[in-house]
């Protein structure tokens, strides 16, 4: 699988590799995000709908010269605006190349080229190889015009192009004429990619920083072996604290039906459990679900199950949806699914809890207040009360209007 920003950077950056793995026998798809209609914005000649047309006839040519069988799926989102659709490449690119199989390989732009595009093609390549535990190619394309050996990144792996290799993708990259060669004679239509530009791209090698991820539900696992609590929410007076803001905070003292999603050992959901007629509960660690059993033993109103969300969303309808501190661990595609699943399965006066460390994790995309924006945006759901601090932050919303017990109320003094 070879995602690319624009028609051009899967022929520049990964050419030799998708010509060398078609003459093995490999399947190969080619995922191209925008038709590149933005490449000459001040051509007199060509509007941005027949430059798109071009070089989608230009991505086929190229295509064909280096896997013939290849299967090429051009995405059409807007070029040079890759970042503000990054929710429908994630999606797109999930749909494509599904669940993780066997020998799935997922080559994709360098995630820091400097390039918007192509930065974001990477990071949508970077969170998908991840969730899916599958190996990650990135090649690099504008790093090779700004970049010092400095900038090198680490682990970069060689991988030297036969001669067959070298010939298709000599000739693939012939077909982006509208690239290599000027559109008229015209100011605005000259050539993009001039031949001290082309040269990165004809040597006898292409370059990749090679990443090889772990499953989450592996990574979690042994988070579990290493230690029975990894973030210490039976021993931290932040924990602590910030579990009993939480709970102080819900708008109810009861409610009929609970789900939380990450669950981990089940500290949080014995309180919830003091709460709630019934709780759904759900991690992705076999590890943590066993400790949360010995746990919750004494209380059979919590059902708890293994999975992962938003895909293994339970059935039913509830009152209340705890999303605490698994929000970040998500793409962006798969976090607009879960605000939409919390919002559809609530009843009609139902809550939704959200509590997320505010502060990057590393190794991972989002961070708590994009988490917190997803769920603000969504149109059916409004804020009741939010709580903001420099380590974290707890925003509940509801659907409808809900109001606290009356012996909740303020002194209206």
């Amino acid at each position: 699988m070879v995602l690319a920003a624009h028609p051009d950077d899967e022929t520049l950056g990964a050419g030799g590799l998708i010509a060398a793995m078609a003459a093995r026998g490999a399947a190969v798809d080619v995922i191209v995000a925008t038709a590149g209609e933005a490449s000459h914005p001040g051509s007199p000649t060509h509007t941005r709908r027949e430059l798109a047309g071009i070089r989608r006839t230009e991505l086929a040519a190229a295509v064909a010269q280096l896997a013939p069988d290849a299967t090429v799926h051009l995405l059409n989102l807007p070029d040079g605006g890759l970042a503000a659709s990054r929710s429908g490449l994630d999606a797109a690119l999930a749909a494509i190349v599904g669940p993780a199989v066997e020998n799935t390989v997922l080559a994709a732009p360098w995630r820091t080229d400097g390039h918007t595009d192509h930065d974001t093609a990477g990071l949508a390549a970077a969170g998908l190889a991840r969730t899916l535990g599958i190996p990650l190619l990135e090649y690099p394309i504008w790093l090779w015009h700004w970049g010092t050996p400095a900038d090198i990144p680490a682990g970069l792996a060689v991988l030297p192009l036969d001669p067959a290799a070298a010939a298709a993708k000599a000739r693939a990259m012939a077909t982006h004429v509208s690239q290599v060669e000027p559109l008229s004679d015209a100011p605005g239509d000259e050539a993009l990619l001039s031949q001290t530009v082309l040269a990165h791209f004809e040597r006898g090698f292409e370059s990749f920083a090679v990443t090889r991820p772990r499953p989450p539900r592996e990574v979690f696992e042994d988070l579990y072996r290493r230690s029975p609590d990894p973030w210490e929410f039976e021993s931290s007076f932040y924990e602590h604290r910030k579990r009993a803001l939480s709970m102080a905070m819900l708008p109810r003292p009861h409610f009929a039906s609970v789900f939380e999603p990450g669950c981990s050992i089940g500290v949080l959901t014995a309180d919830l459990a003091a709460r709630a007629d019934a709780v759904t509960a759900t991690d992705i660690s076999r590890r943590a679900l066993d400790l949360a059993r010995i746990r919750l033993a004494g209380t059979p109103q919590v059902t708890l199950a293994r999975g992962a969300v938003p895909q293994d969303w339970p059935e039913g309808r509830f009152d209340l949806v705890v999303i605490s501190e698994i929000g970040y661990f998500l793409q962006h595609s798969e976090l607009s699914e879960l605000a939409a699943r919390t919002e559809t399965s609530l009843t009609e006066d139902g809550v939704v809890l959200l509590c997320h460390w505010r502060h990057r994790n590393e190794g991972w995309e989002l961070t708590g207040d994009e988490v917190h924006g997803a769920f603000r945006a969504r149109p059916g759901l409004r804020v009741f009360a939010e709580h903001r601090e420099e380590d974290f932050r707890i925003d509940v919303l509801v659907r409808t209007a809900v109001e606290a017990p009356p012996d909740a109320r303020a002194d209206p003094r």
